[in-house]
């Protein structure tokens, strides 16, 4: 937990470094500071957070029904990589937030209540129970449901609001 909360608030810090270097570049009228603004922005959508929740609930899915040595694999090769990708991305949409908000830009945290990052929540809070859930055969069973039922949701239902 703590190498996920350190890794979170370096890459926090570096791009709200390099998003406040971006609109300090801009503010002066170089136009590439704006381009460097563009493509951090680029990136900071809650829900580019919906398909990696998807592929994250599929591999626990297959996590739940294989053999340890094959469920290893898909936890080490699938899981973990997509759970340090959704650590990765929240602290980069955080960090050019934070820079936003202290170049005078106050609104720019309510960006952060958007609900389609609760995804992100989901797949934290889920890859730090995985070895819970594979210790107990009725937990396994009860979110191996659980799991599909929200591969399914994040690919096919439109989370419209």
């Amino acid at each position: 937990m703590s190498k996920a909360l350190t890794t979170f608030a370096l890459v926090a810090v570096l791009t709200a470094l390099l998003m406040a270097l971006s609109l300090a570049v801009a503010r002066h009228g170089y136009p590439y500071g704006a381009i460097g603004v563009r493509r951090l922005d680029g990136i900071a959508d809650a829900g580019t957070f919906i398909p990696l929740a998807a592929v994250f609930f599929f591999s626990a899915l297959l996590m739940m029904i294989l053999p340890i040595r094959a469920a290893s694999i898909v936890l080490t090769h699938a899981a973990d990589a997509i759970f340090w990708t959704v650590i990765v991305l929240f602290a980069t949409i955080v960090g050019g937030l934070l820079a936003r908000w202290a170049f005078g830009q106050g609104s720019a945290l309510l960006a952060l209540l958007n609900w389609r990052f609760l995804f992100a929540v989901a797949v934290v809070g889920c890859h730090f129970v995985m070895n819970e859930l594979r210790r107990n055969v009725l937990l396994r069973s009860l979110f191996f449901v659980i799991f599909a039922a929200a591969t399914l949701a994040c690919l096919f239902w439109s989370f419209t609001l």
